[in-house]
């Protein structure tokens, strides 16, 4: 007699500690955070400024150098400086959507901007 008296306050117990586990559960599902939106349109602009600016920086050098004659090789510093100011942001943005992508600590989608999409 005991023994089913037994059975019983421990199925009560089990069914009691379920229920609670099952709400716990539930309550941090609130909390879990969803996979990060990948901005596409970002990254593509991020590899479209790095190509364009890689592009301007050699043309620049190249034009610096000679091996490309020009009438006014003065004129060659701004196609440089201005390769840097467009290269520069598309490597940083390229950088953050490949260490994201690669799951490293510290680097998330959400750290390059996007559209409003």
């Amino acid at each position: 007699m005991g023994g089913a008296a037994e059975s019983d306050r421990l199925k009560v117990c089990s069914d009691q500690t379920r229920k609670w586990r099952e709400s716990i559960q539930s309550e941090w599902k609130e909390f879990k955070k969803s996979p990060p939106k990948v901005p596409y349109k970002a990254i593509v602009l991020a590899v479209f400024l790095f190509l364009v600016g890689s592009l301007l920086i050699m043309f620049g050098a190249l034009l610096l150098s000679g091996t490309i004659e020009v009438e006014h090789p003065d004129r060659t510093i701004p196609v440089i400086i201005i390769g840097i100011l467009v290269f520069l942001p598309g490597f940083y943005h390229l950088r953050i959507a490949y260490y994201a992508a690669k799951g490293y600590r510290g680097y998330s989608y959400d750290d390059i901007p996007d559209f409003g999409d």
